[in-house]
Formats: C-alpha cells, structure tokens, sequence
C-alpha cells in the first residue's frame, strides 16, 4: 500500500474548471496559491496558456506553440486560493469553459548554485516534487541546480527570452533522447541535448542551443515522484482495449494523467478527473495543439490508478508510454485516511 506524507492533494495540486465572462474574474477554490497555472479552453480553439511565479503574471508561455509569448491579459495575480483572470479569450472568453491545472512550488524562489550555472531563480517544493527553475544558457555543458533533493524523473525546458521549442526530458527515455511537447513527433535522439542524467542536486545541459544556448533565458519545469501523491513512469500498451487494455497502477486515485506514445508520431494528452466527473472519461485537452477537448477516447481513473478502455494510440500495442499521474487523493496518507473507490 502507498503511503505518503502529504494528506491533501490539493495543498500543491488541483484541477480547476471555470466558465470565462470576457471581462475580469478571481478563480478560487484550488486550495493553494500556485505558482504554475496552465490553463485551456475546453469548447473551442485557443493556445494553452502557462504562467508561472517564476517569469511573473505578464509572461506567459504556449505549450501548442514556439512562439516567445508576450506580456498580455491572462492571469494578472496570484492569490492565496487561486488565481486572478484579465480579459484575454484564451483563458477568458464569453461563454466558454476553461480547464486550469495548478502546482504549488515556493513562490520567485531565489538563485541556486549548486550547479554550473546559478540559477536566477529556483523556486521548489520538495515535499510535493516539483520545482521551477530560471536560467540563463551558455552554450557548453553544463549542470543546474533544482531544488528538490531527489532526481527530477521529467523535466520540460524552452527558451523564455525568445522563440524556441519545448524540449522534454524523460527518466524512462535517458539522456541521450528527448521529446517535443509542442508537436508530435516521437522521441528523437541528440547528444546535445542532456549532457547525463539528472542528480539529487542538479540536472544536466549539453551544448543545444533549445536548451543551452548562450546568452538565452530558458525555464524549466521540474518533475519527480512523490509516494502516494505522483507518479511518473512508462508502460508498454497493449492495444485491445475494452475491459482487456493496459492498466497502470500508480498507487492512488489521480486527478491527471499526461501522456506521449514516444514510439509513434501522436499527440499529448491530458486527462482531467473532473471532465466529466465520472468513469468512463472520454474528454482530453492535448498539449500540443489549440482544438477543442477530444471526446473519441475512453479511459478508467481508479482508485489505484488508471485504465485505457478504447486501445488508441495512448495503448498502442508494443509502444513505450511516458506518463505523469497526480493524486486527487492519496491512497493512505500520514493520517491513515485512505481514497475513496470510483
């Protein structure tokens, strides 16, 4: 059984769903002030929109996109509950409903230096596994420091200080291949890329210009696995969906699962608990593209993990699948209070 030190999932992650007004609005009821918000219209087309504490409310990022991004009207605070909304369509438009998901890091943070490069901030929770990091490249190897006294198992960098793509680091891939969130091509290799394997203290940089150039400001965003609150791994599908397709087991009831077919050119997935609020659910938002969310694929959130049902290309058979799931409860926490069943 999964224990864990952290008794409520939502004092560093939780999924919101609101209803934009195309004016202003507060967002509250996460359960945490965050520090990372990522936010997607789920019934039309529109960039997802990241914005973390680290770059500040003005700067936000698109996961669909390699584009810098600009200051504009996305969030303009974050608050003690939540966050507050400008009037920008692609997190407030009229009449459209939105998925947000939260984490909770340390606010700015401060700068690093445990590794070759100082950071300019590293802001990290280490209960909670999960850290933001601000740096800028140079150009050769180099190591950065994360924060989070275990080795990240998932780490998502791009340039921040100009136009440049979103690399993806995974333990389950190695250091000397990478993936691409904001498109959907497969794992590729590059020696450039990772320059080894990430430690307890920092992560490593090679000499790539999409995740070291020199003189350019780069964000990261760092994973790992928490017992009993997130997991972070990969499985190999089946395909046969129905009561027969792969199931993960992660040790908890999650509240979202993001997952890449790395072996096959497919797109990202991320699926929400509270869309549609029951099994099966069949709505996902996909990092890699501005649509609508995608109700063509069926999927099981369980009390210990989650099942595929529809055997698409999320259960390809054959095929390595990386995957991070978070907790919407833990399934024994410190305080013995165990999850409850769907």
């Amino acid at each position: 059984m999964a224990y864990t030190t952290i008794n409520k999932s939502s004092d560093y992650f939780n999924n919101k769903l609101y209803a934009g007004n195309g004016s202003t609005q507060t967002i509250s009821g996460v359960g945490h002030q965050p520090d990372l918000v990522w936010v997607k219209q789920r019934n039309g087309t529109a960039y997802h929109q990241l914005t973390d504490a680290v770059r500040g409310v003005n700067s936000q990022s698109a996961s669909n996109d390699a584009g810098m991004g600009a200051s504009n009207t996305c969030l303009t605070a974050f608050n003690s509950d939540g966050f507050a909304l400008g009037s920008n369509g692609d997190v407030n438009a009229n009449s459209k409903n939105y998925a947000s998901w939260n984490w909770k890091a340390n606010g700015q943070g401060s700068s690093n230096t445990d590794g070759t490069i100082n950071s300019t901030y590293t802001s990290a929770s280490t209960t909670s596994g999960f850290s933001i990091v601000q740096f800028t490249g140079t150009g050769a190897n180099a190591t950065v420091g994360h924060g989070l006294g275990v080795a990240p198992t998932l780490i998502i960098t791009r340039p921040t200080s100009q136009s440049g793509t979103w690399r993806v680091y995974s333990e389950a891939l190695g250091n000397t291949k990478y993936l691409t969130l904001n498109t959907t091509v497969p794992q590729a290799t590059g020696s450039t890329m990772w320059n080894g394997s990430p430690t307890n203290q920092v992560f490593t940089l090679g000499s790539s210009s999409d995740t070291n150039g020199s003189g350019v400001t780069f964000t990261s965003y760092c994973f790992a696995s928490v017992q009993g609150f997130s997991k972070i791994g990969s499985y190999v599908g089946n395909g046969q969906g129905n009561a027969n397709g792969t199931f993960v087991y992660t040790g908890f009831k999650p509240s979202f699962v993001f997952i890449r077919n790395v072996d096959f050119a497919s797109n990202w997935n991320n699926f929400t608990g509270k869309i549609p609020g029951y099994n099966q659910i069949n709505d996902i938002l996909q990092p890699n593209r501005n649509a609508a969310q995608n109700g063509t694929f069926a999927f099981d959130m369980l009390s210990n993990g989650f099942k595929h049902r529809s055997g698409d290309v999320m259960d390809r058979n054959g095929n390595t699948h990386i995957y991070m799931a978070i907790a919407e409860a833990p399934l024994v926490g410190t305080n013995n209070v165990p999850a409850n069943a769907r």
